[in-house]
């Protein structure tokens, strides 16, 4: 890491600006296991920052600018954070240097080995089931992962290592991607998305497109050949680039069963694999650990009731599950994962849009989603600071066009709100799936009762 600790040597202090968010929280454990002293703010408190306590970091709750001093050497903010929040404020006033997460992230991979993962979906599972494949191979990596997971050698959201390799999700967020310095890319997948920012999806694809240029002559793509999209942008790359199908993994038998649903989780392990064996980790370490994977946060994550299927404030025994889908293409995949799973039993889905700009552009696609479902409970849209356009869309229009196609269906402004609608409406034996990328999932957690 010569070039990151020449640039850090001098620094001793870093301040987080948002560092409750899953990526950042994870940058400021790393530096802290680097041996910096770091402290953060966010404007809420969460498990997250509850983390982040245990392991001796003070975090700040609310935005002031008395939480960063003049001993602060470095801040380091999330891309949510704007100018105009008080911490940044008085950090450009002291002339303290700033970084947002994204190009601090960059930074480091220009010293490591970083392995990229990119795409619309499946980011964060590749990304965990990659590092778990490596770690056990005895590779040793840095793994920060876009969730939480708990296994052996790991630390929640990150799994801090001592080799070169670095495994890290390339967020296509503002092209939050280019500022990697990668070495291998490895695609999931590239749909419609992030439109806020691109405008169009030509504008998106020529983003990735610039994104793979930027691998070394010696680097590796790969790439989801069932995807055209993924398969377009391979053609700008001027490195060897690897194909992996649902059908065919590079004519090497790996063989695997997953405890995980669904065809996306099948792509996701196939990523990971095909990018495992091209650095040479053997297939029965590969098949050992995805036969293992259970999953991470939110992402079709079982919730645990008590021994007899209870949960709090529910009569009937049902199946709780928590899931971060929030595109048009995710909800709907989910939904049928939930329906191969748990066949012939009622589906009950709880969702919160996830900011209004996504809502509007890809509002067709999100009214053919819900077909799966039995009962849909659609809270209002979560607002997405930074991300705000004039709102003349509503969760109410969904639940309207909902109803056409013969959907039940209905509306519910806030969380309180959605839990009581729930509460009522729930059966003996339902499934009931949560879901979204805005605060919906703190419902799961309300409704999970230990002491019963």
């Amino acid at each position: 890491m010569d070039e990151i600790m020449n640039f850090f040597n001098k620094i001793k202090k870093i301040f987080f600006v948002g560092i409750g968010g899953i990526g950042v929280s994870a940058l400021a454990k790393l530096f802290s296991a680097e041996g910096w002293k770091i402290s953060g703010s966010d404007k809420h408190s969460s498990e997250i920052t509850d983390e982040l306590r245990k392991r001796g970091i003070k975090v700040y709750i609310g935005h002031k600018e008395g939480n960063l001093n003049s001993n602060t050497d470095l801040a380091i903010y999330s891309a949510a954070v704007g100018p105009e929040v008080p911490e940044r404020k008085k950090a450009a006033e002291l002339r303290i240097k700033q970084l947002s997460y994204p190009k601090a992230l960059g930074l480091i991979s220009k010293d490591k080995y970083t392995i990229a993962v990119s795409g619309t979906h499946g980011k964060s599972t590749t990304t965990a089931m990659l590092g778990l494949i490596l770690t056990e191979a005895g590779l040793d990596p840095t793994v920060i992962v876009g969730s939480k997971i708990k296994h052996l050698g790991w630390d929640e959201n990150i799994r801090v290592g001592q080799s070169k390799y670095f495994v890290v999700e390339g967020c296509e967020w503002r092209a939050h991607m280019l500022k990697l310095s990668p070495k291998i890319i490895v695609l999931t997948n590239i749909e419609k998305d992030h439109l806020d920012y691109y405008k169009t999806f030509k504008n998106l694809k020529q983003a990735f497109k610039k994104y793979v240029k930027k691998l070394p002559k010696n680097g590796l793509l790969v790439i989801n050949a069932d995807d055209k999209v993924c398969l377009e942008i391979a053609k700008s790359c001027k490195c060897k680039v690897i194909q992996f199908t649902l059908h065919l993994l590079q004519d090497k038998d790996v063989g695997f069963t997953l405890q995980i649903p669904g065809h996306f989780n099948v792509y996701n392990a196939l990523a990971a694999s095909t990018c495992a064996l091209e650095l040479g980790v053997k297939p029965e370490i590969i098949k050992k650990v995805l036969t293992n994977f259970k999953g991470i946060w939110r992402r079709f994550e079982l919730i645990e009731a008590d021994k007899r299927g209870y949960l709090r404030g529910f009569t009937p025994k049902i199946t709780l599950i928590s899931d971060y889908a929030h595109h048009p293409t995710a909800v709907r995949k989910t939904l049928k994962a939930a329906k191969e799973t748990y066949p012939n039993r009622r589906l009950v889905v709880v969702y919160q849009p996830h900011h209004f700009d996504r809502t509007k552009r890809l509002f067709s696609s999100f009214v053919r989603a819900f077909d799966e479902a039995d009962f849909v409970i659609l809270n209002e849209i979560y607002d997405v600071p930074g991300r705000e356009i004039a709102r003349k869309i509503s969760s109410r229009d969904l639940v309207r066009e909902l109803k056409k196609r013969k959907i039940k269906a209905v509306f519910t402004k806030t969380l309180v709100e959605t839990k009581k609608t729930l509460l009522k409406n729930i059966k003996k034996d339902d499934i009931v799936l949560i879901m979204g990328a805005g605060d919906i999932y703190q419902l799961s957690t309300a409704l999970v009762d230990k002491d019963r």
